[in-house]
């Protein structure tokens, strides 16, 4: 992979907070926005904007399964601006919204815990 779009990446996961768009991002690495663009399609299939997307959602999803947060505190530390938006994003990368997944998966928690204690 171009060692300038490993950079992004490692920058985008390490503050996904971060108000990133496509000119700053460029900026980072000595790129125009367009080749910025065209480069990061090349080596991840994907754009800037879709992939800083879909890592957000997928690090909200961790976060809902590993801490007590609420989801207004995960969209807050994952630079999620809008309910909404997440809420759809969310539902289909994962079929179900971020509350219901969370209900979902602390029930699968108490069943394998309990089925633990049972043996």
């Amino acid at each position: 992979m171009d060692r300038r779009i490993d950079l992004i990446i490692t920058k985008i996961e390490t503050e996904p907070a971060g108000a990133w768009d496509t000119a700053s991002l460029a900026a980072l690495v000595n790129l125009s926005p367009s080749r910025f663009r065209h480069l990061f399609k090349q080596e991840t299939g994907t754009s800037p904007a879709q992939y800083l997307k879909d890592f957000r959602v997928r690090k909200s999803e961790v976060m809902l399964r590993t801490t007590f947060l609420s989801v207004k505190q995960i969209l807050k530390q994952v630079g999620i601006g809008s309910n909404a938006h997440f809420v759809r994003d969310f539902r289909k990368m994962y079929g179900m919204t971020p509350t219901a997944y969370r209900r979902v998966f602390w029930r699968a928690q108490k069943t394998k815990k309990s089925r633990k204690k049972r043996l």
